[in-house]
């Protein structure tokens, strides 16, 4: 579903990523492991279309990413790829549901529309109660499954996830690491993960292993 051909980054003198080629199939969880500064988030920036590769292509369902146009591709984005951070980045002035419901307004969907969608997800998460709580009110992980449910709501067709378990205390580590895999079999999710985690990475469907700029 996803396809990275000779993907090549640099940032002047210093080439981290230098060859990556992956194909990455629906309904699985891949885990993407390697040392500090290896460009495992180059990678994913690079896979979610946030940044340019300087050569190389991004294929999405055998869609060429680099011939959208600026505005084609941040409409592709916003609908077919759904981001998780280490840091939930939740804006704090807007309640659970209104933060999850974000994505779906930029798309244009309709507000009763989204709002269904976005119930939905959060009760699926086991936060039916707090929908309407900001995220101070929130524990971290709550915080990171209403993150989950934002990056879900447009039914994307892939989920980029960086560290997203790497603030969390190993109950709630865990708990999200659970979900992820329940997302991945309830739904046929599809998951790329930057983790540091051996035991999630071990769990998921395979391990893209970087190692200087190139996948082993």
């Amino acid at each position: 579903m996803i396809k990275a051909v000779d993907i090549k980054k640099s940032f002047g003198n210093l080439n981290v990523l230098k060859g990556i080629n992956l194909e990455i199939p629906e309904s699985k969880i891949y885990s993407v492991v390697g040392a500090s500064g290896a460009g495992k988030t180059t990678l994913l920036q690079i896979l979610g279309t946030l940044s340019n590769p300087d050569s190389g292509e991004i294929y999405y369902n055998d869609k060429k990413v680099s011939a959208f146009s600026e505005k084609e591709l941040a409409g592709f984005r916003n609908k077919e790829i759904g981001f998780v951070f280490q840091f939930h980045h939740l804006l704090p002035e807007f309640t659970a549901l209104e933060n999850v419901c974000i994505p779906a307004f930029i798309a244009k969907t309709s507000k009763s529309k989204a709002e269904k969608r976005a119930k939905e997800l959060l009760n699926y998460l086991g936060l039916s109660e707090r929908m309407e709580h900001k995220p101070s009110e929130l524990s971290g992980g709550e915080k990171q499954r209403v993150a989950v449910a934002r990056a879900l709501v447009n039914n994307p067709s892939a989920v980029l996830a960086d560290e997203p378990s790497g603030n969390l205390d190993s109950t709630n580590r865990d708990e999200l690491h659970d979900l992820l895999f329940k997302l991945r079999d309830d739904f046929g999710q599809t998951f790329i993960i930057v983790t540091h985690d051996d035991n999630f990475a071990e769990r998921s469907d395979k391990i893209i292993h970087i190692k200087d700029g190139v996948t082993e």
